[in-house]
């Protein structure tokens, strides 16, 4: 998967607002949707009850939205807790 230097640095930025207010999340890596070719997942993990989870996804749609409206750049954040993880 290709990225160019404004999806990395919009990545970054994105990343970024949403751990200001979610500090337990941490970057895991990137993908892309198989089903949606150029939506780029960004993969995270973090233990977090399901209330906290939606509340965060609500957050990075809402800021997924402005960054597609502003440059056609479209993310995902893709969360996994920790414990399932190491299972």
């Amino acid at each position: 998967m290709y990225i160019n230097h404004k999806q990395q640095e919009l990545i970054d930025e994105f990343f970024n607002l949403v751990k200001e207010k979610y500090p337990e999340i941490e970057f895991e890596d990137l993908q892309e949707s198989p089903d949606y070719p150029g939506n780029i997942w960004i993969n995270v993990v973090a233990d977090m009850d399901d209330e906290r989870r939606s509340e965060m996804r609500e957050f990075a749609i809402d800021h997924a939205i402005e960054i597609y409206d502003n440059y056609g750049y479209l993310f995902s954040l893709m969360h996994s807790n920790k414990t399932s993880r190491a299972a």
